[in-house]
């Protein structure tokens, strides 16, 4: 069983930064593709950047140059940094685990305009 929490959303204005952190339990982080998703309202859920075992990242070419995923395997913890913020960013933002269908309970991120 794998627990993802997510940490560090909340109310940006546009063109500012926020920090997402996701920490897992469980001893199959390290050797898995972590990944973040988000869902606007009325939206389906997209994915917004994948990261491997190996540090490959893989980025929505609607995030690409502004946000930048990193993972820490010694804390189990995956992280999304974004910049540049847009209001078409608002969404819940989950942090993902997609091999093995485990998902975290999402975090709030809301960029006024």
């Amino acid at each position: 069983q794998v627990q993802l929490v997510e940490s560090g959303g909340g109310l940006v204005q546009a063109g500012g930064s926020l920090r997402l952190s996701c920490a897992a339990s469980g001893r199959t982080f390290s050797s898995n593709t972590m990944a973040w998703y988000r869902q606007a309202p009325g939206k389906q859920r997209e994915a917004v950047v994948h990261i491997t075992s190996g540090g490959t990242k893989i980025y929505a070419d609607s995030v690409k140059g502004r946000f930048t995923i990193s993972r820490d395997n010694a804390k189990n913890t995956v992280y999304l940094q974004m910049r540049r913020l847009k209001p078409e960013d608002t969404a819940v933002y989950y942090c993902a685990l997609p091999a093995l269908g485990y998902w975290g309970q999402g975090t709030q991120v809301t960029v006024s305009s």
